[in-house]
């Protein structure tokens, strides 16, 4: 028997009181024990940190400092992190169920297995049991991929060493990091992928990149630019992606007319 899979969470925060302890709590009732939760906030004004001392266990890891945005504070805490598997539970979002990490885990007990990713919901900011949106994100190809297709990037968890191998998120992206970053591993052939086919996180509505019309447009920009970097042709790729949204909705109101039927 080897050492049992500990899974590194990391949490980018900045401002976050109002949130981040009902996402910590989500994460400490995870049945899976074997949990090291890295806390990277951005010296946040007001009682994040204070907030998130309260949680911390033996061997969490807590940095408060300035950084460059989010995506430079998930490079801290990969390289902070120590687990065999890096997760990431932004402060506004919340683990679906306490067995999330349990399931993932079970995935990598494969040692071939490189990530695991899973469905996500929009949840309403003030009502989280209100669903806006149900991310089906479905089995990994190639041929998705060059159409724009990615997993929700909360429910993607990958091993340490491939972010060791494949790098972090790029800072010149400020919103389509996450995209980026994705669109790299899976691309490059060195990440086999596990789909697992349940909602494994819920985002609160309002993130960065869909607060506003000018936060969208950027966001394609970004996209465009990410996918260009990374081989895929976005003519073909960003409409499929933008319109690729349109089914989440639909998703959302079958299974709020099926649970009342």
């Amino acid at each position: 028997m080897g050492e049992p899979l500990t899974i590194s969470v990391i949490t980018a925060c900045f401002n976050s009181q109002a949130t981040i302890g009902e996402a910590i709590a989500t994460l400490k009732c995870q049945g899976w024990p074997h949990i090291e939760h890295v806390v990277i906030d951005g010296a946040s004004t007001d009682a994040t940190v204070a907030v998130a001392k309260q949680t911390l266990g033996q061997g969490d890891v807590l940095i408060s400092e300035p950084d460059r945005g989010i995506y430079d504070a998930l490079n801290k805490g990969i390289d902070r992190a120590s687990g065999s598997v890096v997760g990431f539970l932004h402060s506004d979002d919340l683990y679906a169920h306490e067995n999330v990490l349990a399931n993932v885990a079970a995935c990598f007990k494969d040692p071939s297995v490189g990530a695991v990713y899973g469905d996500l919901q929009y949840v309403d900011a003030a009502d989280t049991e209100r669903v806006i949106r149900h991310w089906t994100s479905g089995n990994f190809s190639q041929k998705k991929l060059r159409r724009g297709w990615m997993p929700p990037h909360p429910t993607f968890f990958m091993r340490r060493e491939l972010y060791r191998e494949l790098g972090g998120f790029n800072l010149g992206y400020r919103i389509a990091g996450d995209y980026e970053a994705l669109l790299r591993y899976l691309a490059s052939g060195k990440v086999k992928v596990v789909y697992l086919h349940e909602v494994l996180v819920k985002m609160r509505v309002g993130g960065a990149s869909n607060g506003s019309v000018k936060q969208i447009l950027r966001k394609s920009r970004e996209d465009y630019t990410a996918m260009r970097n990374n081989g895929i042709n976005p003519l073909v790729a960003l409409p499929y992606k933008n319109l690729s949204k349109l089914p989440q909705f639909l998703n959302k109101r079958k299974r709020k007319i099926n649970e009342v039927g």
